[in-house]
């Protein structure tokens, strides 16, 4: 241990277009994220309260002075092994995912019990679980544990499990993620800052419709059954509980009717004393963010309120300013772009952190006094990101990053020292550690050599075109290997355009995966295009879309088409689209919808919604209101009314255990085209969820390139 290292660095090598060897579909799935990205630092973390960050190489945790970026070595594993074996626990095979807790102690989980390591006093088990535990929820200072069983909600406090609430009957479930995992809610359990309470989610669906999926090795056959709430039926019913560890008492906070409505973004003060909750109508223009009192569960006031003729969806929760019990940052669109504010518990905006065209993607937090905060914007093309801080006394923001690409940040405890992990189209990934006071005086870390480096690798161009909507759209074409412009190639666009989602990035690949890639070496080039409705482009843009899904977005990727099409290098009888979830509503779009007619030879739609009545009511009244409330819209966006106008190939691909988009939408589509005797082709993944992960991956898109090889490569050039 402190044995001093030379710095780990390599550095990044020409990116070669003309080399010799190609990758397979398999390769390119199953080694996308792993040997054919980007190397990276493993475990890579700041220690509290210093200026030294450390991460793993090959089992060993390497410390890193920022300052001189001076090196030692800590070979952790041997001596934690040796102490397990005196508690007769399992050794470990490799070091575990460590945590700092300050500069002189970790702690990690292995199986169901969590050990801290001092260096000081060494490995200590601090507290075990049920083997059977998910939702797992550790409290980082106190080591106690919240977890799920069943449909029950459990508490391990120094090893011993106590219950905290059982379901009552099918239908109630207690600390889970609740409104479908909308709304930035992706757990159902939230420990108070010192540890004593544990605020809850309970969740009463007895109400909503079930639907069944299909158990396919039982004879004879079953179905499970899961509550999945359609647009314009009855919605479940939320309340926040709370749960006092030391008298092991619950109360519920009185958040009042009606009962359909969302509870959100849940955060505690840092006392302990209040929980403030962002409060959304099921129509979902009005959000009161409320206090209320952890000690009785009485509503104390509305701090504010935010509306909207389109929607409200707050997605992040309050989060207090270090040393202030008061005074917190919220994150809101109520000018236009995703923004950060500094507010108190008066319910006053103190001041506006984040300002202009450029909206925030990520909050990083504060420096340890309270003074900076940080965050990561989204520049005007929506291309780029960009690292900022801000200082809260007096709102001076200063930009800590200026290269174009994608920058993501890591801030020290103290707020003084940053890590920046970069990259852009040209870049595979760079690490940097930058001094928050003379941003420009960084220094490299880590550059990842290019992991595609004796493949052929054809140009990725990055491009804007204008939409009929009025805004510039971002695409990104890839060509192949070898590209002559004086051929014709077929072209194969992917397609997604739905909220939350950005497809192109001034990042490694200009954000393409390597499937597409694969299929550039296969002779196509492949196209995306983020239209109207895409992320990270301010509400106007994003809102386009409202009580009219499909509508701008087929529009602006018939835009995109168009240009392809135009293109001397494209067979414009060969252009062929893909898409997945929404991507799959567009692909079905695109393949039917009068005003797309002709536009593609073929299409692969995956999981697809094929009438929003049947989506779920988080997330389709937000964009479309209610059935009753915009028939119109329903209609018209309802895909089972375009089936007369299929003349391509269409191949629809589904997982019977979808529990997103559930499996109904495609069979019925099948169903209406046989009864109009419209031919399609179809494919099941049994007992897959709504992505097929997983080795099956593979067959998936093999399937898809042999789909698009028939109908697009393996044709004449021309061909009508």
């Amino acid at each position: 241990m402190n044995k001093r290292l030379p710095l780990l660095c390599l550095f990044l090598f020409p990116f070669l277009l003309f080399a010799q060897n190609k990758f397979s579909m398999a390769d390119a799935i199953l080694k996308g994220r792993t040997t054919l990205a980007p190397a990276s630092l493993k475990q890579l973390q700041w220690i509290p309260g210093a200026a030294q960050f450390t991460h793993v190489v090959d089992g060993k945790m390497v410390r890193v002075n920022a300052p001189d970026l001076s090196v030692d070595t800590l070979d952790l594993l041997p001596g934690i092994n040796e102490v397990l074996k005196t508690m007769d626990a399992q050794p470990l095979v490799g070091l575990p995912t460590l945590y700092w807790t300050d500069a002189d102690n970790l702690w990690f989980q292995s199986e169901n019990n969590l050990y801290t390591y001092s260096f000081g006093k060494g490995l200590k088990r601090v507290n075990s679980f049920s083997a059977g535990a998910e939702n797992t929820d550790i409290h980082d200072k106190t080591f106690q544990v919240a977890y799920t069983k069943d449909n029950g909600l459990w508490i391990s406090v120094a090893g011993k499990e106590s219950g905290v609430a059982q379901s009552e009957e099918d239908g109630i479930v207690y600390g889970k993620s609740v409104h479908r995992d909308e709304f930035g809610i992706n757990k159902g359990t939230f420990w108070s800052p010192a540890g004593r309470f544990l605020a809850f989610y309970r969740m009463d669906e007895r109400m909503v419709t079930q639907y069944p999926i299909y158990v396919l090795d039982s004879m004879p056959a079953q179905a499970r059954f899961i509550r999945y709430p359609y647009a314009g039926a009855k919605s479940h019913h939320v309340t926040v509980g709370v749960f006092d560890t030391q008298t092991s008492k619950t109360l519920y906070l009185q958040t009042g009717e009606p009962a359909e409505q969302y509870l959100t973004n849940v955060a505690w003060t840092p006392d302990d004393k209040y929980i403030l909750i962002a409060v959304v109508n099921r129509e979902q223009n009005h959000m009161w963010l409320k206090q209320f009192d952890a000690a009785t569960g009485a509503f104390v006031k509305t701090l504010f309120e935010e509306t909207s003729d389109k929607w409200v969806e707050p997605e992040h929760p309050a989060v207090f300013v270090p040393g202030s019990n008061t005074q917190f940052v919220w994150q809101s669109e109520r000018d236009g772009f995703n923004h950060l504010y500094l507010c108190d518990l008066s319910g006053k905006a103190v001041l506006q952190l984040s300002k202009g065209a450029m909206p925030v993607t990520d909050f990083y937090g504060f420096s340890a006094d309270g003074q900076n905060c940080f965050y990561q914007v989204a520049d005007e093309t929506g291309l780029n990101r960009f690292v900022f801080s801000t200082d809260l006394k007096t709102g001076v923001i200063s930009r800590l990053t200026d290269e174009e690409g994608v920058h993501n940040g890591m801030i020290n405890s103290s707020g003084d020292w940053a890590l920046d992990v970069f990259s852009n189209t040209a870049t595979p990934r760079f690490i940097y550690a930058i001094p928050v006071a003379n941003p420009t005086d960084r220094r490299i870390v880590f550059g990842a050599k290019n992991p595609l480096d004796g493949y052929q690798i054809g140009l990725t161009r990055l491009l804007t075109l204008p939409s009929p909507g009025g805004a510039t759209l971002n695409a990104r074409m890839i060509l192949p290997p070898n590209f002559d412009s004086k051929q014709k190639y077929p072209a194969l666009v992917y397609v997604y355009n739905g909220p939350h989602v950005q497809m192109v990035t001034n990042s490694w690949l200009g954000g393409g995966e390597l499937w597409m890639h694969h299929m550039a070496q296969e002779g196509y080039v492949i196209f995306a295009l983020d239209g109207r409705g895409s992320a990270n482009r301010g509400f106007r843009f994003e809102s386009s879309i409202h009580r009219h899904l499909g509508d701008a977005e087929t529009e602006d990727q018939l835009t995109g088409v168009s240009y392809l099409k135009a293109q001397t290098f494209i067979d414009p009888q060969r252009v062929g689209v893909y898409g997945w979830s929404y991507g799959g509503f567009m692909t079905t779009s695109l393949m039917t919808r009068p005003e797309a007619k002709g536009a593609f030879r073929c299409g692969v739609a995956g999981g697809p919604v094929i009438d929003w009545r049947m989506y779920e009511i988080m997330y389709t009244e937000r964009y479309m209101d209610t059935p009753e409330e915009n028939p119109e819209g329903y209609a018209k966006s309802s895909l089972y009314n375009y089936i007369d106008n299929l003349e391509g190939r269409l191949l629809m691909i589904h997982g019977t255990s979808d529990d997103v988009v559930l499996w109904q939408h495609s069979l019925r589509y099948i169903r209406e085209c046989v009864s109009k005797g419209k031919q399609i082709d179809y494919f099941v993944y049994p007992e897959h969820l709504h992505n097929v992960r997983g080795k099956d991956r593979v067959h998936l898109f093999e399937k898809i390139e042999r789909f698009f090889n028939e109908n697009l490569r393996d044709v004449k050039a021309g061909r009508p």
